[in-house]
């Protein structure tokens, strides 16, 4: 399929109109993704034909140019956004850092983002980026098939307990699950390292409880908002549940997924709406919290 410009007109003005309701200055979004264009080709060949990992059609909103994606952020007042790479297999996670360094230089809105996998010298890149200043990591267990806590990665989780560079974990069985999903390496893993800096993506869904449950365990670990609450994505969310958001308020952080979703921008904003919990709890979700986490700038 062909990329094409996505429709402004349709997309700019109810996000703008949501976040300017809140009186935020914008909306922080920690999940979404800007991957080199053969890659990106690749990832969308994936869900175009709706592979064993999709499970589901799933048609592509946002399909366009690298430039076009930034520009449309930028006009909808996403102030900063990701770019979370993640490797699939071993050998791949260099060239991705490699290229999402220099995407993040020249992008100022972005949070420098990274990926690793469990391979012989991941623990030597990894230093070498949190040494240079990476802001986020993300890994994808039902993408690249591993446990958290797979033994090549020991060094790894040291360093990062150590130096407090968050990880954007896609843990959770949806949309098709395997050996490699699900909430158990993550607890194994938090259990070694509690004070890991772990941000859950989708809220961990379709297993919310029990990724909710860490969220209020460990003190550093976080959650996504991405896809959750949306027609689309089809995980209920129990109505009981709905207090104990409020109870971590501040460990909730707006994700989205753009550009790889199937409706507009605004439903992910308007499905965080219509739980009610409140303007505060919109305004800490959708801005405050990733500002507290990552500031405004580099």
């Amino acid at each position: 399929m062909t990329e094409r410009p996505a429709d402004r007109s349709d997309d700019i003005a109810p996000v703008r109109a949501f976040w300017e309701g809140l009186g935020l200055p914008g909306l922080f979004d920690v999940h979404t993704h800007f991957l080199p264009p053969g890659i990106q080709k690749a990832v969308w060949h994936v869900f175009d034909t709706a592979g064993p990992k999709i499970g589901r059609e799933w048609p592509i909103r946002y399909r366009s140019s690298l430039e076009d994606r930034v520009e449309l952020l930028r006009a909808m007042g996403v102030r900063r956004f990701s770019t979370l790479p993640y490797a699939h297999k071993p050998g791949v996670a260099s060239y991705l850092n490699d290229w999402s360094r220099t995407f993040a230089a020249d992008v100022p809105e972005v949070l420098w983002s990274g990926t690793f996998f469990p391979e012989d010298g991941v623990t030597a890149y990894v230093e070498e980026l949190v040494g240079a200043g990476i802001e986020v990591f993300k890994l994808h267990l039902q993408v690249g098939e591993f446990h958290l806590d797979d033994p090549l990665l020991d060094g790894v989780w040291e360093l990062l307990a150590d130096t407090d560079v968050p990880i954007v974990v896609h843990a959770g069985s949806g949309p098709v699950s395997n050996d490699f999903t699900g909430p158990a390496s993550m607890q194994r893993l938090l259990e070694r390292h509690p004070r890991l800096p772990i941000i859950v993506a989708h809220l961990g869904a379709p297993e919310v409880v029990r990724f909710l449950a860490m969220a209020e365990e460990y003190e550093r670990v976080r959650l996504d908002t991405t896809m959750m609450f949306t027609d689309f994505f089809g995980v209920p969310f129990p109505d009981r549940l709905l207090p104990r958001l409020l109870g971590v308020q501040h460990k909730i952080l707006l994700g989205t997924d753009f550009p790889t979703i199937p409706y507009p921008y605004v439903h992910q904003l308007e499905g965080l709406a219509r739980l009610g919990l409140g303007e505060d709890w919109l305004r800490a979700v959708c801005w405050e919290n990733g500002v507290e986490l990552f500031g405004l700038s580099r």
